[in-house]
């Protein structure tokens, strides 16, 4: 049975969302590729319903430049919730304006969400990435306060690159002895630069993220331990040796996404070193599909797994 016809027929239309080239742009002309996925994203955002969440953009200082964030703000009383949130985007594009997720987060958990507007590769690697996200955690637990959060509630997750990302900040932020965390969500979170595995190795098609791509970005994101047995699990979680007291999580991806084995196994191995995890796999979905077609009834299936699950962890 070829790729497509695994797919859910409900989310099939959504495999034109973005043009291959600008998956192309991601892996040859990085700066195209931002200027193609922020015009996608505008045109989103202005589709989107209105919200009674405030949303604030402001910078923090980090290690050696100030960050970018996003602050959604529902309606909902305080002291509440707070998710730390890292948009996608393959380590390559992508902004702290995350309208699409961070105001269903807010909105249905009625939580505070603060978006980071991390360091992208090649122009940083993921040394300034983590250095970005942790200061933004501990600036998030310093003003949780001001923000309303309580700081025995704070998440920290991500979707793709995103999820990769608070995977990795899982580890460090144990390594660094940082804030205690409430929970971890990992939506098809990309953790292993290898993808030695069968849905690592499988043909798909180049309007989705694909294994020709992420090999490219995985090599700007990890600079000079690319393709080396030395890579940090700092940047690719799953190739961590000790998974021990990191928080409670939940690992949720498609059954037809490229990242789908490994997100398996990086679960699995959370349970066995003790962690409480939540495994989650849609049959049919390919990778992003439920923003893609955020209508279809598995794309809803979906959202409302990871909605409930950290309305449950932090809510």
């Amino acid at each position: 049975m070829s790729f497509i016809d695994q797919i859910d027929p409900e989310v099939l239309h959504a495999l034109d969302t973005y043009p291959a080239e600008r998956y192309t742009a991601v892996g040859e002309d990085p700066p195209l590729a931002r200027r193609m996925t922020e015009e996608i994203n505008r045109e989103m955002r202005a589709n989107l319903p209105p919200t009674d969440v405030e949303i604030t953009e402001m910078t923090i200082p980090g290690p050696d430049c100030d960050i970018p964030l996003a602050i959604y703000q529902p309606p909902a009383p305080s002291p509440r919730g707070g998710l730390l949130w890292f948009h996608g985007g393959g380590y390559i594009v992508g902004v702290e304006r995350d309208d699409a997720r961070c105001i269903e987060f807010a909105e249905f958990i009625g939580c505070t969400v603060v978006s980071v507007g991390y360091r992208l590769a090649p122009e940083a690697t993921y040394r300034e990435s983590i250095a970005d996200a942790f200061a933004a955690l501990n600036w998030l637990v310093d003003q949780a306060p001001e923000l309303g959060i309580d700081r025995s509630r704070v998440a920290i997750g991500g979707g793709s690159a995103g999820g990769g990302l608070a995977a990795g900040l899982a580890h460090y932020n144990r390594d660094n002895r940082g804030p205690e965390l409430a929970f971890q969500l990992l939506i098809y979170p990309m953790i292993d630069d290898t993808h030695d595995s069968p849905s690592g190795r499988a043909d798909t098609c180049p309007t989705i993220w694909n294994r020709d791509v992420s090999f490219k970005a995985w090599k700007m994101y990890l600079g000079d331990e690319y393709g080396t047995d030395n890579v940090s699990p700092y940047a690719a979680a799953a190739r961590a040796t000790d998974l021990s007291g990191l928080p409670p999580a939940l690992v949720t991806v498609g059954a037809m996404d490229l990242f789908r084995d490994e997100n398996i196994d990086y679960a699995q191995r959370l349970m066995a070193a003790g962690i409480p995890t939540d495994l989650q796999v849609f049959a049919g979905m390919f990778h992003g599909a439920e923003m893609a077609a955020p209508d279809a009834a598995a794309s809803r299936q979906m959202r409302l797994g990871y909605l409930t699950t950290l309305k449950r962890a932090i809510g």
